[in-house]
């Protein structure tokens, strides 16, 4: 699953209900990044934990896994499981997106069942967990989701759904009490909350550079290229008609932005003016010019949305680190 910011700015009303009432405490919440040379931000890394068999008594509720002596339920895990679950399904029950002609492991391009149940499965796993650190590290900072706060998340839902009946419907369907349920969803808003104090991190400005590329396909045709500037031939003529419709323009980004260290170091090497040399990335063969530079330019919406991804999971990577997390054993 990626980042807690991610699944509430992207989940859909209705299928997951506690990020959709979140998204009232996502201020600084952008749309998706469209550049085609964005970083891409990255799953959090499998964990290490320490399984440990349950010893839960049968009148004792189910968990399935501590963060720093904290529990998660079993019902918790389950219940976002199943949204997951039915969020990635189509009607038909394949994995939306999942191009049916494309061999993956069955006939019809869909992964191995089993192999998608776990992937899910680890999944909703580290989402629980990084909710519950970043829970626990608004407790820290002084943050507390008061009855008074709670109650209004609470009606949020029910206004989002029609009644109370329906929300009460939703809650018995996924496998919760009201009780179980208020608990996860005051866990929800505080982990909002502190998710919003590290991407509030993330400066309005940064050092920046506004460049174009061109790209070509083979090294062959790029040192081409490369000889063709080097004779006197104008860049921007050059990127025009290898991307007419863009001329190769990259447009302005900060270090972290685009895709791969090797065009991000070049870029920032170059001065106004100059061009690099042929740089191979898997997209291709790449020659940039830098068109200007700023130390202070505003960050665009797609750019600070990547830094505000990239820096909530350093943190979380970093506040795992730190942390005790024992997943029990079903």
């Amino acid at each position: 699953m990626r980042s807690l910011a991610h699944l509430i700015n992207r989940a859909a009303p209705g299928i997951v209900l506690l990020a959709a009432v979140l998204l009232s405490a996502c201020d600084g919440g952008t749309a998706a990044p469209t550049a085609s040379m964005v970083a891409s931000t990255q799953a959090q890394p499998t964990l290490t934990v320490t399984a440990v068999e349950s010893s839960a008594t049968p009148t004792a509720v189910p968990l399935i896994a501590f963060v720093n002596g904290e529990p998660i339920s079993l019902a918790s895990y389950q219940a976002e499981l199943a949204r997951l679950q039915a969020a990635l399904s189509s009607p038909t029950g394949a994995p939306t997106g999942t191009p049916d002609d494309t061999p993956n492991g069955t006939p019809n391009g869909t992964p191995d069942g089993t192999e998608l149940a776990t992937e899910n499965e680890q999944r909703v796993l580290d989402e629980l967990i990084d909710q519950t650190l970043l829970a626990q590290s608004a407790a820290e900072a002084g943050f507390s989701v008061d009855d008074a706060l709670l109650q209004d998340r609470y009606d949020r839902l029910v206004l989002a759904l029609g009644s109370p009946q329906a929300l009460q419907d939703w809650i018995a369907e996924n496998g919760y009490t009201d009780e179980t349920f208020r608990q996860d969803l005051r866990r929800a808003v505080a982990a909002a909350w502190m998710r919003d104090q590290v991407i509030a991190a993330v400066p309005e400005t940064l050092e920046q550079v506004h460049a174009r590329q061109i790209l070509l396909a083979t090294a062959e045709e790029a040192n081409q290229v490369l000889a063709e500037l080097r004779g006197g031939k104008d860049f921007a003529e050059l990127a025009a008609t290898y991307d007419p419709q863009a001329g190769g323009e990259l447009g302005w980004f900060p270090r972290g932005y685009l895709f791969g260290k090797e065009l991000e170091n070049a870029a920032f090497s170059l001065q106004a003016g100059e061009y690099s040399q042929v740089i191979e990335t898997a997209a291709g063969f790449h020659i940039l010019q830098v068109i200007e530079r700023n130390p202070q330019q505003p960050l665009s919406a797609d750019a600070r949305y990547v830094l505000q991804a990239q820096a909530l999971q350093d943190w979380l990577k970093q506040r795992r680190s730190q942390s005790e997390i024992q997943v029990i054993s079903p």
